[in-house]
């Protein structure tokens, strides 16, 4: 088969249109020539990055002119920002006005000017303020409403106020002040401040307890210190009077003791604490002791969740956990306990289409079971077949149950995502390709190229200011007027960014498009050449290898992430070094991983030996490829589960993604490069324990 297929595979590729030319790639491949001014605006940056002003200030001369003449503007009034005089910022904003410095400075002005207190200049620029993504500036602007009008704004005030400093990761001024402002007119209950600080001593993150208990209790704070230094000492000592002074402490003890030892937790809320928690808490504590249960995919976690009386307590992480766990729960799902969780959760987590997925399964199982005269039990097989979607069929021939579902997959179906290729296939459909949008006109590409911002971005990139470039191409293609870039204009945009190959910027803007979509141009093939040799020497599949480099780099040559992983294919160094010897590269040096032809050649080596360590399973090689082999030998333990479920049961966030992106990712390179309609459901296939009889573990592999 494998031969065959490369051959359609190769004629595929010869016809396809798509990517960039071998010429264009070179072109890519090389670093721009920087000009005097460029490289002085280089010398800008990096003085800005080390506060160095007057250095900053010396070389502003030489920029002037420059297109990037407001990013050296930007960094020179932001070095001096917390000190100059207001004529001075809004010179700033008069000079650079319409561009995204002007917006990004003014965005830098406003939480200053909320840290100082200075309502009234706040008040005077947030309404030319176009970003509006800076939760802490929204804060600032409902406390300074607030305190305006404390009480016209009612409980959405309020509601807004607790979903932002809730969803806080780090602790900022403006939402810490807003939520003690409302909270202090009785406007923010104590329930949802204790809330925030369980949801920060879940997150470990110690000071943003410490500034929520500030808020309700703060007496509290030696009390506080014991629960955070030693929490499970603290429930063994305290006694039951701890409930008269503080007992809200013993609940944030049992959270933070869970963290490192679960059956301590566990057995310090049966056998003391319990009783005497209130219904709220103790629901809550229950079902965060069933999501971290849940993440180490013990099978305690459903007993966990089955102690909570009102699922209306728990979060909406809390109960996407439960799903999880119910989900993977012996031989078969418990439907009734993913269709009672997803049921639970709140109106915005509903709509995630992993969600919708999961319900409508649920739906489907149930309703085979109930018109089996079996309620009680999930119908056999992982799916309850596929919905009719035929010509004439109507919602009345089905059961209500199933009928429901169709609706809900119908609403998400769709080749964008993980879930949305799953329900097409749950309604019968396999993962083809949709019509291609008319290309950009002649005058549509002409708009895009004389964009100022994007010209901006474009060359901030190509001199090697990526973030910078990056942070202005978003903001010039969805910020600047109410609903941002059209369809239309959106496609222009992408292709700019396709024909400079600046491969990141092409897909993330073509993949904002709602109804006009070039599949070709979100899922582009650049390396065609060298990808299609390297796969067909090892037998590897290309739109595998595709579906992996677009998610690890998005075909940027020189990607480095936060750990230090380089290249197309985000190697590791000592992965990169071990499997070069590995493969016999003796001449392999340690420069040489962001060499384009080395690092795919290393990359696919290494995905091809995760590949077979794991039997062939996509998921579990893609889920190597991202956190190591040790963890996905150790999740693949328990039943055998369809692979859905087991991607969905991926513990580390990042890894469950990436997972479920690069499938979804290599369906639809394989529709793209066979023009074969294809299964994700195939390729996830099933996971479960090593097979007896499998070849031994690789241990070398890194």
């Amino acid at each position: 088969m494998l031969p065959n297929f490369m051959a359609r595979l190769g004629l595929a590729l010869a016809l396809m249109t798509g990517g960039a030319p071998a010429a264009s790639q070179a072109a890519a491949d090389a670093p721009q020539a920087l000009t005097a001014a460029d490289q002085a605006l280089l010398d800008i940056k990096q003085a800005f990055d080390r506060g160095e002003r007057s250095r900053v200030q010396s070389l502003l001369p030489q920029v002037r002119g420059h297109i990037l003449e407001p990013w050296a503007a930007y960094w020179e009034m932001r070095l001096r920002l917390a000190d100059a005089p207001a004529a001075d910022v809004q010179a700033f904003l008069s000079r650079w006005a319409g561009t995204y410095q002007e917006d990004r400075l003014r965005n830098d002005w406003l939480l200053m000017l909320g840290h100082k207190r200075d309502w009234l200049t706040f008040q005077n620029e947030i309404v030319h303020y176009r970003m509006h993504d800076d939760p802490e500036v929204r804060c600032y602007a409902l406390w300074i409403d607030h305190l305006r009008a404390p009480d016209a704004g009612g409980p959405e005030r309020a509601e807004e106020v607790r979903r932002l400093w809730h969803a806080q990761r780090e602790a900022d001024d403006g939402c810490k002040g807003a939520a003690r402002a409302l909270h202090q007119d009785r406007q923010l209950s104590a329930v949802e401040v204790w809330r925030k600080a369980r949801l920060a001593i879940e997150a470990n993150r110690p000071r943003m307890v410490r500034e929520a208990v500030d808020i309700v209790a703060p007496d509290a704070d030696a009390l506080l210190a014991q629960v955070l230094t030693d929490p499970g000492r603290f429930l063994r000592e305290k006694s039951l009077a701890i409930l008269r002074q503080r007992r809200e402490l013993v609940t944030l003890a049992l959270l933070r003791l869970s963290t490192n030892d679960l059956p301590a937790a566990v057995e310090q809320l049966r056998k003391k604490w319990g009783p005497q928690l209130n219904a709220e808490e103790r629901n809550w504590v229950w079902g965060s002791l069933g999501r971290r249960a849940a993440m180490r995919l013990d099978r305690e976690a459903l007993e966990y969740y089955a102690q909570v009386s009102n699922p209306a307590d728990l979060s909406d992480d809390m109960l996407g956990w439960k799903v999880r766990a119910a989900l993977r729960a012996g031989s078969r799902p418990q439907w009734p306990v993913v269709l009672a969780a997803t049921g639970a959760l709140s109106a915005a987590a509903a709509r995630d289409p992993a969600w919708v997925y999961w319900r409508a399964r649920a739906l489907m199982a149930l309703a085979g079971t109930a018109s089996a005269g079996s309620p009680s039990e999930a119908a056999p097989g992982p799916h309850a077949g596929p919905l009719s979607t035929a010509p004439g069929s109507t919602a009345a021939a089905v059961p209500p149950q199933r009928a429901q579902a169709l609706v809900m997959l119908q609403s998400i179906a769709s080749v964008r995502g993980f879930y949305e290729q799953l329900a097409l296939e749950e309604l019968g459909q396999r993962i083809s390709l949709p019509p291609r949008a008319a290309p950009p006109t002649p005058a549509e590409r002409e708009a895009a190229r004389q964009n100022p911002g994007l010209q901006r971005a474009l060359h901030a990139i190509a001199i090697g200011l990526r973030s910078d470039g990056v942070r202005e191409w978003n903001y010039s293609i969805s910020l600047h007027r109410k609903g941002g870039l059209s369809d239309r204009e959106l496609l222009a945009a992408a292709q700019l960014a396709c024909e400079r190959s600046v491969w990141d910027r092409c897909i993330n803007t073509s993949e904002r498009t709602k109804s006009e979509i070039d599949i070709e141009q979100r899922f582009p093939t650049p390396l065609r050449e060298s990808v299609l040799k390297r796969t067909r020497a090892i037998g590897l599949d290309p739109a595998y290898v595709y579906g992996l480099i677009r998610q690890e780099s998005r075909f940027i040559m020189d990607a480095r992430s936060h750990v230090g992983a380089s290249g197309l294919m985000q190697l590791m160094p000592a992965t990169a070094r071990e499997t070069a010897r590995h493969i016999g590269l003796n001449s392999y040096a340690p420069h040489q991983i962001n060499d384009r032809d080395i690092n795919i050649l290393l990359g696919t080596a290494y995905l091809k030996r995760a590949l077979d360590d794991f039997g062939g399973s996509m998921a579990l090689a893609a889920a190597a490829y991202n956190a190591g082999p040790g963890r996905p030998r150790s999740w693949r333990e328990g039943p055998m589960l369809e692979g859905a479920i087991w991607a969905e049961n991926v513990p580390f966030i990042e890894t469950r993604d990436y997972v479920k992106k690069v499938l979804s990712n290599a369906t639809v390179y394989a529709a793209l490069l066979t023009g074969q309609a294809q299964s994700l459901r195939e390729r996830l296939g099933t996971v479960g324990p090593r097979e007896a009889g499998a070849p031994p573990i690789d241990n070398k592999m890194p």
